[in-house]
């Protein structure tokens, strides 16, 4: 798992996999589980459509308010998240991100 971002008591990561996709997305994954595969996933994100920025959800078993607040923060840091996911694709070591 390329781990990105952490934000409140989430991690927000991409899969290598996920590099074969036709639309760039984010998983969100609750901290403090002590696995870190597909199963403990809460959140997938679509963060673009056609390389442009367009952020939905795929599907969420997040709150309404949670959902709004990962929101709003991808939307705040697609730039850097874009660039962050690049690197995982292409096999980096990257610098996880802590956000507020």
């Amino acid at each position: 798992m390329g781990k990105l971002m952490l934000f409140l008591y989430f991690i927000l990561s991409v899969f290598p996999a996920d590099s074969t996709e036709s639309r760039r997305h984010i998983h969100v994954v609750r901290r403090g589980s002590k696995k870190s595969h597909r199963g403990d996933t809460v959140a997938k994100i679509w963060i673009e459509k056609n390389g442009e920025k367009n952020i939905e959800i795929a599907w969420s078993e997040l709150s309404s308010d949670e959902e709004a607040e990962i929101l709003k923060a991808i939307d705040e840091h697609w730039k850097e998240l874009n660039k962050l996911i690049d690197q995982v694709f292409a096999g980096k070591k990257i610098q996880i991100k802590r956000i507020k």
